[in-house]
């Protein structure tokens, strides 16, 4: 290639309609980023919506059968619509430049794969304004509440979840067709990033599962419309049938919404406490048994629905087993803070925050995984806060800080410290009283998904409430952090943090629209410690 042809290249036309065709990865990148951003504020504002009719008993604000539409259409937007697409945009943004390859594999997919989502909840969100309203039966939508009793606007909920699965798929061919293809000579699969390691094990568990999700909604779809009995125990069929189906989809949902946290933390740690990460290998090897065991513990989320003994006690003893790996992870980043020169710039807050905040979430869920200890936790406010401490101060935190971590390297500005640690405080408080008095309400009893509650719930529900409007307020420090980095700022070097490695800070920052046009030298560190 040649120089002028470069130097083109590296100025694009500014015209909108430029970024619907583009191809380039940092820009398709960016628009996940975007569509993330968008969706994280408009499930906000349906979880506010929540709080604000749980702030004191009684019917105060809305109907119930709206307030079961804003929990649905909560769960689903926030799972499917933030965290999803936001993790997505950054392997976008990031593994071809920690490979050294000029692009993704198979940039036209990247672009198709990405106006899908777009698409999918345009159509889901409409469905709040057709009649009967918006599917109201849980994000988890069990049949038969959500092939009996449903609204009409289930048919457009079921079309929707196909295209944005379609495109989970389409994304996840496209991330390792490129990690097995287009390394730079000389890198081989344990010399990557474990940023892109996650994101190679995430991408077989997304092509593994989602066709399940695919397979189930049809079934929904067929029960709906076409009087089969999948589901409906009338017809021959059986409602416990959906929950295996969905769950054997749904638990390692679970593990693609946090195996790209592992991989960003992996890099965050390392960078601020100037020193190798701790293990290497074993983290490697902890990430794909996660994904492995993942597959072998749906039914934790059943243990009420009947299950034989037998059955109760491997999924049991298997959900415990698959803690182990869990805390390899966490032991190998205290290992590697341990003794290190560690510095508290702002990535660095919001990792330590995940370590901390995400260990309480896995903690409880070993609590949630004793059979009879469930029994009495099931379908309660602490579950609700199980899942939560697992995916906003875990998911949700880990996105944060890389957004942080490699602002300097998208806009060559490093991001406001003042501004950004308004937003860390703000945030960590507001999580905290969001999710952490959901525990004791859920030991007291208090059932999830219900619009009203007795008073004896009602002072954890009022501290729950203050904290999840402060949270969600303080997201908007986040928006307006990066407005002003992109705007300007401190600017920031090729290698904006002093104990960042990898190939990614090779690059001027911002990083050019076009990089490696000519494979980057990759020398490999074979008798690196790390690399034992």
């Amino acid at each position: 290639m040649t120089a002028s042809t470069t130097t083109a290249q590296a100025a694009p036309s500014s015209h909108w309609s430029r970024w619907l065709v583009t191809t380039n990865h940092k820009e398709i990148g960016s628009l996940y980023l975007i569509f993330s951003c968008a969706m994280l504020f408009v499930g906000g504002f349906m979880a506010l919506v929540i709080r604000t009719e749980l702030f004191q008993p009684g019917l105060q604000f809305v109907e119930p059968e709206f307030f079961n539409q804003m929990t649905t259409m909560h769960g689903l937007i926030m799972v499917f619509g933030a965290v999803m697409p936001a993790f997505v945009g950054l392997a976008n943004w990031m593994i071809p430049l920690q490979i050294g390859a000029p692009d993704m594999a198979l940039p036209r997919l990247n672009n198709f794969s990405f106006w899908l989502l777009p698409v999918a909840f345009t159509m889901l969100l409409s469905t709040l304004l057709m009649e009967g309203g918006g599917p109201n039966f849980g994000w988890t939508f069990y049949a038969p509440l959500s092939t009996t009793y449903a609204p009409p606007s289930t048919n457009f909920f079921i079309l929707s979840i196909h295209i944005a699965g379609i495109s989970s798929i389409l994304g996840a061919i496209n991330i390792i067709a490129t990690i097995l293809n287009m390394r730079t000579p000389g890198m081989r699969l344990m010399d990557m990033s474990l940023f892109v390691w996650t994101w190679l094990i995430t991408a077989f568990l997304l092509i593994a599962v989602m066709p399940v999700l695919a397979g189930v909604v049809t079934m929904m779809l067929l029960d709906i419309n076409f009087g089969t009995s999948f589901f409906n125990a009338a017809g021959g069929g059986d409602p416990v049938l959906f929950q295996h189906l969905f769950w054997f989809f749904g638990h390692p949902e679970v593990y693609i919404m946090i195996l790209p946290a592992f991989g960003i933390v992996s890099l965050i740690v390392p960078t601020f406490a100037r020193k190798r990460l701790f293990g290497y290998r074993s983290m490697v090897y902890a990430t794909a048994s996660i994904a492995i065991m993942s597959f072998m513990v749906w039914a934790h989320h059943m243990f009420t629905v009947g299950l034989p003994l037998p059955a109760q006690l491997f999924f049991m003893y298997a959900t415990m087993l698959i803690a182990v790996p869990t805390g390899v992870k966490v032991f190998n980043w205290v290992a590697t803070l341990f003794r290190g020169s560690v510095s508290f710039e702002l990535p660095m807050l919001f990792a330590l925050a995940f370590i901390v905040q995400f260990t309480i979430g896995g903690l409880s869920g070993v609590m949630l995984a004793i059979v009879p200890a469930d029994f009495q936790y099931h379908d309660t406010y602490f579950v609700v806060a199980h899942f939560h401490y697992v995916l906003v101060p875990g998911a949700v935190f880990a996105i944060i800080a890389a957004i942080y971590y490699w602002l300097p390297k998208w806009t060559g500005f490093y991001p406001n410290e003042t501004l950004g640690k308004w937003h860390f405080w703000l945030s960590v408080v507001g999580v905290n009283l969001t999710f952490f008095p959901m525990h004791f309400s859920g030991l007291a009893g208090m059932p999830r998904r219900i619009p009203d509650y007795a008073l004896q719930f009602a002072d954890f529900n009022v501290v729950s409430s203050l904290g999840g409007f402060l949270f969600g307020i303080s997201q908007l420090l986040l928006l307006l952090v990066v407005i002003v980095c992109i705007r300007g700022g401190k600017p920031a070097g090729a290698k904006p943090w002093e104990g960042a490695e990898g190939l990614e800070w090779t690059v001027p920052s911002p990083a050019p629209l076009h990089t490696f046009s000519e494979p980057p030298e990759f020398i490999p560190e074979r008798d690196s410690p790390s690399r034992e």
